[in-house]
């Protein structure tokens, strides 16, 4: 008996041991991404490929050790998850891997302005999500494009083609970053016409400028404690107030000082992060950004209700709004909902969820928004709508909620443009229009304008802003 037992227990502890080894085998092969255009290959459960692949091309993104993303993955039936900050990736398995991707481009395909085109334009045909939106005719406005170009085309004529494109597309969220050369032959082509008189020049500011000259002076009470993004604090005594000047930035990545010597501390972060997995570089900034909010919430902990001034942020990552919204959520909820454009439609709906904070600030929360509240402070400002202590007041948002579809040409270049339809939990997409506030307060639409309004009146912008709070607070 004693003998049939301990071969029993030891069966057990067997199979409970082979349950808690990671099934990396399993995830073995070719995954095809239900849209965003990627290619996943993992190889010997030890090294994966990921490639951006249109019907005209397949280009490597990036190749790593699977232990890089493998946090981020999990296996439900046949259908692969890949998680990137907030969002999900399905991924459906493929026989093999598409002949494309085992193509090596020449150094002369590389370059070619007409291959360089149609990758492009593919990429547009099968994911940009708001044609109809935008009442695009593409078939058009394609072959319109086209014609501009030939074999003969310099780099500038590519980068002038594909730039106005974007712009006759208005897509809220598409750039293109070419070489430091191609920038200098375009200015060099720049006509005298163009050139201000200085004496004319009306004084410029920058949003994180605006943002710190806010902080100074409507926070009577200052707080902040190591932190250049986010400034907090106390005014008229029981006012907790906070201005967040960016959803990025906040990542410790360690960066070389003479990397920051030479390109400046911007420009040296973004080349570190891009060289980094995109999902570790994001868990960095929810990692900087939640020490911050430790310190800012213990120190407004008494006040009687809260400002969050987002109206010169320009975006940067959902996961670091979520990150900020939870410390206002007491439960956990669903709070606003998406779907990705694919060269056949769009995918199902993703419900995004919105954690509980074990100890949330569950007084009167305000978000003050302007229509230089861009991206991820606007995916901050349309998830709040799901929270019931927090309201929004100024006006509405940008109206760029979309995900960026980052991609990158064969010569190099890089674009993004919106592949994603971000709603409410009511199903209501504020793309172009921007997400709307509770109780307005009349900015200027034109960016310089507003700032310079916000500059030269800071008593009154504050003294509005209590105002709107007053009538908010009585409702």
């Amino acid at each position: 008996m004693k003998t049939k037992l301990a071969v029993l227990i030891a069966s057990v502890l067997w199979i409970a041991c082979q349950e808690k080894e990671p099934q990396t085998h399993s995830l073995n092969g070719v995954w095809e991404s239900v849209g965003s255009g990627w290619i996943l290959h993992i190889q010997d459960s030890t090294q994966y490929a990921l490639y951006d692949i249109t019907k005209v091309s397949c280009l490597p993104n990036r190749k790593a050790t699977l232990d890089e993303i493998l946090p981020s993955l999990s296996l439900a039936n046949d259908t692969l998850s890949f998680q990137k900050g907030v969002m999900a990736y399905s991924f459906i398995k493929k026989e093999d891997l598409p002949e494309l991707c085992s193509v090596s481009l020449s150094e002369a395909q590389k370059i070619d302005p007409l291959f360089n085109f149609e990758v492009f334009t593919a990429t547009v045909e099968e994911h940009y999500a708001f044609m109809e939106l935008n009442g695009l005719n593409w078939p058009i406005l394609y072959e319109q494009q086209k014609r501009k170009l030939s074999e003969e085309s310099t780099a500038a004529e590519l980068y002038t083609v594909i730039e106005e494109t974007l712009e006759l597309m208005n897509d809220n969220h598409a750039y293109l970053e070419a070489t430091d050369e191609v920038y200098d032959i375009l200015e060099a082509m720049e006509t005298n016409e163009d050139v201000v008189e200085e004496s004319n020049e009306v004084v410029e500011y920058g949003d994180f400028q605006v943002a710190d000259l806010v902080a100074e002076h409507h926070i009577d009470d200052v707080m902040t404690k190591d932190s250049w993004l986010l400034k907090w604090g106390v005014m008229n005594d029981s006012i907790g107030y906070m201005v967040i000047k960016s959803m990025w930035l906040y990542a410790d990545l360690d960066i070389p000082q003479a990397l920051i010597d030479e390109k400046g501390y911007v420009d040296a972060y973004v080349d570190t992060f891009h060289a980094m997995d995109e999902g570790a570089y994001i868990e960095k900034e929810v990692a900087g950004i939640r020490d911050i909010l430790n310190r800012a919430l213990a120190d407004l902990a008494e006040t009687q209700s809260l400002i969050v001034d987002v109206r010169f942020n320009g975006g940067g990552q959902d996961a670091v709004s979520f990150e900020i919204l939870k410390r206002f959520n007491a439960k956990k909820r669903q709070v606003v909902k998406t779907k990705l454009k694919t060269a056949d439609g769009y995918t199902p709906l993703q419900y995004l969820i919105m954690d509980a904070s074990p100890k949330p600030y569950n007084k009167p929360v305000y978000v003050l928004t302007s229509q230089q509240t861009g991206s991820a402070a606007e995916a901050f400002s349309i998830c709040s709508m799901s929270i019931p202590n927090m309201k929004r007041m100024g006006s509405s948002t940008q109206g760029a909620l979309s995900t960026a579809l980052e991609k990158e040409l064969p010569n190099g270049w890089v674009f993004s443009i919106s592949n994603e339809v971000y709603m409410d939990i009511e199903g209501n997409s504020y793309e172009n229009i921007g997400v709307p506030v509770d109780l307005k307060i009349p900015f200027p639409e034109d960016r310089q304008t507003f700032f310079r309004s916000v500059v030269h009146d800071l008593k009154g912008d504050k003294d509005r802003i209590l105002q709107a709070i007053e009538r908010l607070s009585g409702d």
